[in-house]
């Protein structure tokens, strides 16, 4: 555990961004207020995604007479945990690569995630288009069917259940051969993840407090009672336990600049298709697709029939995306549809289907991909880096936070503390420019199968 500085400045906030599609068509709540007067609290939790929201629920559960005071910057649901392509995910791109420990602590972690969403949405009757039919890894290129052959492996040997679907099989699913294998993994659900996380913040217990539209100025450590002043613009919250759960969005704090490093990704939606146009598309009416192929489209046929299209990655210390960046990135969405259904998407085809909106998300990432989990200081907890796996991770990682500084201990908890940190990145400015020019060369290397 490092000391952090006795004070703390903001450097970059979260920029209001209101072009995402899940947000579009997703319900809408009530806004809380802002935080217009000091308080004191028994703790207060920063950021109102999935990791915030789980971790003030889980602080109120544990003791219903603290006062939890949850911040977040712009209205609930804004952030990164609605921008996502809303897979829930067990075994991530990277589990395979883990020493079998890790990986096996970090496969029961993410299902206590998915135990915990499915219970909550069950509960509450949360509708977020909840799919348990199981998305699919698949591949379209050589080096593709290599990483998945060597996923499959993984899996058998680990005694994990799959359905291995051929090039036809593929093409009943998604309605396009452009794919020449595919896993899919019954049983992994799929979500709107605007929707979820709406619902979630409509469920909270009374006993949390939530506070939008106020962004975090800076943190100062109290002297004495060993407790922290969480500055916003109005005004300040005091408690003697804070938890850090912006994710992406953590280094802006100025706060484990060298562990975690925002990287944006860009998603599209098309329009709503027609009947004719979905007849034309064919597969099943649900379905969600992860490319094993280097920098592949993840893609999903939602249920109300769009197709979500999401790749090409970019990095901004600000979180800014500029115009150039996106409409960079909406030209890829186009090309990758084209490539895998030119009848409805390509130029060629008389009435192209056109993609209705495009919006950027904030994702935490770490250069050894592995996610930080720690009491950063004195009163002063975190979780972030969940390298775009983290609506279950990140669930967890919640909850283990607040049972963290409630002073608790679990089989879980102890799972979460002994999974490797991220390690430590070099200074600036050599970290700015070893990832974009690590992000220009992923970029670059989608060629065809994009």
């Amino acid at each position: 555990m490092a000391r952090t500085p006795q004070r703390v400045r903001t450097r970059a906030l979260p920029r209001d961004d209101t072009r995402c599609g899940w947000l579009a068509t997703a319900d809408e709540i009530p806004e809380s207020p802002p935080l217009e007067r000091d308080v004191a609290a028994d703790a207060v939790v920063v950021g109102a995604g999935l990791t915030g929201l789980a971790a003030a629920r889980r602080l109120a559960e544990l003791e219903p007479s603290w006062r939890v005071v949850l911040l977040d910057a712009q209205r609930t649901g804004h952030g990164a945990s609605a921008r996502s392509s809303g897979f829930v995910v067990d075994i991530a791109h990277f589990t395979t690569a883990m020493d079998p420990a890790a990986a096996a602590r970090h496969v029961r972690l993410s299902r206590a995630g998915i135990d915990s969403l499915r219970r909550q949405v069950g509960t509450y009757g949360i509708d977020c288009a909840w799919d348990d039919t199981g998305w699919i890894h698949a591949a379209a290129g050589d080096a593709g069917l290599a990483d998945l052959a060597t996923l499959a492996a993984w899996l058998d040997e680990h005694g994990e259940a799959y359905d291995d679907l051929d090039r036809d099989a593929m093409e009943r699913t998604t309605g396009t051969r452009f794919y020449r294998r595919g896993l899919r993994m019954p049983g992994r659900p799929l979500v709107q993840p605007a929707a979820l996380v709406r619902g979630l913040v409509s469920a909270l217990p009374e006993t949390v407090e939530l506070h939008e539209r106020s962004p975090v100025r800076g943190f100062e450590r109290l002297v004495g009672n060993g407790g922290w002043r969480v500055r916003c613009d109005r005004a300040a919250v005091t408690a003697p336990r804070v938890i850090l759960a912006v994710n992406g969005y953590t280094p802006g704090l100025g706060l484990l600049e060298r562990q975690v490093f925002p990287l944006i990704t860009f998603g599209s939606f098309t329009r709503r298709l027609t009947d004719a146009e979905l007849a034309t598309l064919d597969g099943e009416r649900e379905w969600g697709l992860l490319a094993q192929d280097r920098m592949g489209s993840s893609l999903r046929r939602t249920r109300d029939g769009r197709i979500l299209v999401r790749n090409t990655l970019h990095y901004s210390r600000d979180f800014d995306a500029p115009a150039g960046v996106r409409e960079r990135a909406r030209n890829a969405h186009r090309l990758a549809l084209s490539r895998r259904w030119p009848a409805l998407f390509g130029a060629g085809s008389g009435g192209a289907v056109e993609l209705e909106t495009t919006w950027a998300g904030v994702m935490g990432a770490s250069a050894s991909r592995r996610h930080l989990f720690d009491r950063v200081d004195d009163g002063l907890w975190a979780a972030a880096g969940f390298t775009g796996a983290g609506i279950a991770l990140g669930t967890v990682a919640g909850e283990l936070l607040a049972e963290w500084a409630h002073g608790d201990d679990s089989e879980l908890l102890r799972d979460m503390r002994a999974l490797p940190g991220p390690g430590t990145t070099p200074p600036e400015p050599f970290l700015s420019l070893g990832i974009r020019w690590k992000v220009s060369r992923m970029n670059a290397s989608a060629g065809e199968w994009l």
